[in-house]
Parts: C-alpha cells; sequence; structure tokens
C-alpha cells in the first residue's frame, strides 16, 4: 500500500499543486529515458509476502500492532488490515544458488517472526484469503492506525459517493454492500520484482502479461471469502471491487479501474506512467518540495515523488517501478498476480517459474505478444482466476489449450531454459520446476486442496463455519512441514 502520508484532508488547491507536481515527473522522466542516467544491472529481484494474523481458535487476531513490536524487524511493516503484515525481502541477483539460499533465508526469517507472534498469541497464514473472516464491520474497524489508509479509504468512497457492493460470482455468489474498502484487506498477495534495463522494459513487462494467466491457474490459492466458496482466486476480483472509485456510471462508461490489467502492449515504460497521469484521478494528493528538472540539471537523482506516489495508488497487476538506491535509478516489473502461499518452497517454486519463463520470453525474435492479442491476454488472465488450474487457454500456435497441457509443453521447457540463461544451478531449478510440474500433472494447487478439504469436513458433518476453521488449522500445520502444497494430506 505504500508509505506513510501525513493528514487525511486536502483542499483544491492541494490536488491542483499535485497534478502540476506529477507532470513535472513524467516530463523528467521522459528526459531521463532519453539521456540514458538508468542503472544497466539486470535481474536483480525483491519480494514481498503479505502475511495474515489468526488467532488460537484460527479466526483474524486483530493487532498486528502489538505483533510488529514482538516481531521488531524493520523488514516486516502494517498493511491496511489489522489482521495482516507484509514482509519486504531484501533484492538480490538470480543465479547459482540464490534461489535455494532465498528459501532458507526466508524459513528462518518466518520461523523467528513466527515464535515472536507467537508470543502475543497470533499465528502467521501465508494464504491468499484468510477463510475465516467474517464480514467487514462498519466504520473502519478493520484498518491499521495509518492515515494514509484513512485517506485512500476517504477518497474512494468520495469519488464513488456511495457504499461498495461486491458481487462476485462462483460455485456460491457473493453479494455484499460495505461502507469502506476493508475488504481489501481480505486480499493478501506475493510481489516479485525484477529488476531491468528502460531498453528491454517493454519487453518484459510484455511477457508478465502474457504470463499472468498460466501463473494464476498455477498458483492461485483463494477459493474462499466470507464463507463462500467463489473463484479459484477470488482475490483478484475482490481487490477490484473493494477499491472501486468509479459508480456504475462510469463503469457503463469503460472508465479505467484502478485494478488495472491493462489496454495494450507497450512499447516504452513511459506508455504506463503517462497512462497513470492521463487516466487516473490523484486520490492522495501529497505534494515534496523537490524541483525534479533543477535536481537532474544539477546532476542528481530526482525521488520523482509525486509520480510513484501516484503509481501506488494504481494496482496494475504487473506494475512499473522506479526507484533509487544508492543514488542511482532503476526501473523494476512489480508482478502482483500471485496470491500469498501456501508454503516458503511453494513460493520459491512460483518464483522460479516466473523469472525463468519471462527471461526466456523476451529473448524471441519474433515475440508472442506479436502473434496474440491484448484482449487474448486479458481474457485468459480473468479466466484463470475464475477457474484455476482447470483453465483453457488461447496460446499461439496451440489454440485453445488446458491449463495442465500449456504449463508441461511449452511454459516448463521454456522457465528451465531461462533459468538456464540466468545461471541458476541445475539442480536448484530442477527442485523448484518439479513442484510446478507435479502441480498441473495433478491439477492441484492451494485452491484446490482448500475445496477439497472443506468438502471433506462438511461431509463428515462439520458446518461450513467449522469446516473453514478446521481447514486453515490443517493449512497452517501443513504449511510449516517444509513440503509442497501438492503432496499435503487432504483432511
Amino acid at each position: 500500500m505504500g508509505e506513510e502520508i501525513s493528514g487525511t484532508a486536502f483542499s483544491r488547491a492541494d490536488h491542483a499543486r499535485y497534478r502540476a507536481k506529477v507532470q513535472q515527473c513524467l516530463d523528467t522522466l521522459e528526459h531521463m529515458l532519453e539521456t540514458g542516467v538508468f542503472v544497466e544491472d539486470e535481474w536483480r529481484t525483491g519480494l514481498e509476502i503479505e502475511l495474515n494474523l489468526a488467532d488460537s481458535e484460527m479466526r483474524p487476531f486483530l493487532d498486528n500492532a502489538t505483533v510488529l513490536e514482538r516481531i521488531d524487524d524493520p523488514l516486516y511493516t502494517t498493511e491496511l488490515g489489522k489482521f495482516t503484515i507484509e514482509l519486504n525481502v531484501e533484492p538480490r541477483r538470480i543465479d547459482g544458488q540464490s534461489l535455494q539460499q532465498l528459501e532458507a533465508a526466508l524459513r528462518k526469517n518466518l520461523n523467528r517472526a513466527r515464535d515472536r507472534a507467537g508470543d502475543a498469541g497470533a499465528e502467521l497464514v501465508m494464504i491468499g484469503t484468510l477463510p475465516t473472516l467474517p464480514v467487514p464491520p462498519e466504520d473502519r474497524a478493520w484498518f491499521s492506525d495509518s492515515d494514509r489508509y484513512r485517506a485512500l479509504d476517504d477518497a474512494v468512497m468520495s469519488s464513488r459517493r456511495e457504499d461498495i457492493t461486491l458481487s462476485i460470482g462462483g460455485a456460491e455468489p457473493l453479494s455484499l454492500t460495505v461502507d469502506s474498502i476493508a475488504a481489501e484487506a481480505a486480499c493478501t498477495s506475493t510481489q516479485f520484482h525484477l529488476q531491468v534495463t528502460p531498453e528491454r522494459y517493454a519487453a518484459y513487462w510484455n511477457a508478465a502479461q502474457l504470463l499472468a494467466g498460466p501463473q494464476l491457474a498455477l498458483g492461485a490459492n483463494s477459493p474462499f471469502l466470507f464463507g463462500h466458496h467463489l473463484q479459484a482466486e477470488t482475490r483478484i476480483e475482490a481487490f477490484l471491487q473493494s477499491t472501486d472509485t468509479r459508480s456504475p456510471e462510469l463503469r457503463n462508461q469503460g472508465v479505467r479501474p484502478r485494478v488495472f490489467f491493462g489496454d495494450r502492449w507497450i512499447t516504452s515504460i513511459f506508455d504506463l506512467f503517462e497512462e497513470n497521469v492521463h487516466y487516473f484521478p490523484a486520490l492522495l494528493p501529497v505534494s515534496s518540495e523537490e524541483d525534479p528538472a533543477e535536481v537532474l540539471a544539477a546532476g542528481g537523482t530526482p525521488s520523482l515523488a509525486e509520480l510513484r506516489l501516484h503509481n501506488g495508488t494504481i494496482y496494475r497487476w504487473n506494475r512499473p517501478i522506479y526507484d533509487v538506491q544508492d543514488g542511482r535509478p532503476h526501473l523494476r516489473v512489480e508482478n502482483r498476480v500471485l496470491p500469498a502461499g501456501p508454503s516458503v518452497v511453494d513460493t520459491l517454486a512460483n518464483a522460479a517459474f516466473f523469472y525463468g519463463a519471462i527471461v526466456e520470453l523476451v529473448t524471441d525474435e519474433r515475440p508472442l505478444w506479436s502473434r496474440m492479442s491484448f484482449d487474448a491476454a486479458r481474457e485468459n488472465f480473468e479466466n484463470a482466476a475464475r477457474d484455476g488450474i482447470t483453465t483453457t487457454f488461447y496460446w499461439p500456435g496451440m489454440g485453445e489449450v488446458p491449463a495442465d497441457e500449456l504449463v508441461l509443453r511449452r511454459l516448463l521447457p521454456l522457465a528451465s531454459r531461462g533459468l538456464e540463461r540466468l545461471g541458476v544451478d541445475s539442480r536448484v531449478a530442477g527442485r523448484y520446476l518439479d513442484i510446478i510440474e507435479a502441480r498441473a500433472r495433478l491439477q492441484r494447487n492451494g485452491a484446490t486442496w482448500q475445496v477439497a478439504a472443506v468438502r471433506g469436513l462438511q461431509a463428515r458433518g462439520s458446518d461450513r463455519e467449522e469446516a473453514l476453521r478446521l481447514m486453515l488449522a490443517e493449512y497452517v500445520h501443513a504449511m510449516h512441514s517444509g513440503e509442497p502444497v501438492h503432496t499435503w494430506d487432504v483432511p
């Protein structure tokens, strides 16, 4: 959700100044891209994991402030909901043993955090939506104590001028009206970052858009929301609707949502930031004193604070990132497609698949996105959110193809070549891609496991509420076992 701000009330003058500052930042970014001031290093990765907090009864634990105080680690921070926190993993290169080393470091860090959270009575859960969440209460009772979240809620609800009605289809359709963006807190994700050069940014972003559907099919882990069995990755639709600034009339006119897949293949990262400025009104018009053009002219690196803040309120599934490290600017693709979980090893398998496949896709002299409409990529993504591992995709050269066949025949060999290109040790690559292969072959992921577990528990006499609670307890136990989800026993 980004950095903290101060204050929640903004005047017309604030909005006007901010609009001008965002345009200044955009003009400066364009000049920076033309003059080649960016770090040329590629293939550095970062990772963010949003975690749920549950109590001993597997119900939401509504005190992330106490948990963060106990964990006492700057890599952990708040999220919108009082029952969520976020872990930011420091960036590193992708090569050799790095993915396996990242897995070991992540296990160690999470085990320590789990012990500290346990002292406060909380359990850490890596899952796309906490299945035991009740319907959101009124009056921001779920919100973490943050001016940013309050201001964001004010901005979204003021833009809508009415309450939010969640209407999500699925096995047990949900229709629910809420008075805030609180339902967004139910959506917890894993975010992969990849640093790339400006010249190749468009190719990487386009490739990430192509992969979004297959990623979701393999990694779906959010089948339950507020007691309803909905879609394989319900988090996608829940996030879109819970932060939608549009009235029904604006939706009917085709105005873009803040949670945005995109409209077209791009030719530069500038296309994405330009769309941000041209199409999306400011939600948090907080202006800095920096003149970005003056900073650049003086030989410095501008922070482009307003452009970055604005970008942080537009929730693309593959988001462009401008950042500054050690005084040098660089660009990243932030892949926001996947839910959290189910386990650390599953997370690293998802990472290996994504990084390997995307690196290999951009080497094609006739790239796949030149042979596939953007609408087809969007439809693949939407179908995967609904159907998960049983999705049928459209893919160039294959036509209509089941997800398992696409992964096994095309995407796994592609990812294997990409990891070899990155210099990843073959045994490390094989271990993680074997997990992806087994998921595809067995058609088993976090979402299918959750659904099977709840059905089994209900068949043995539990009602839905109890079945969700018991399922989550088994999930947490399996999550800590260190085994991938396709091997988990169904209770």
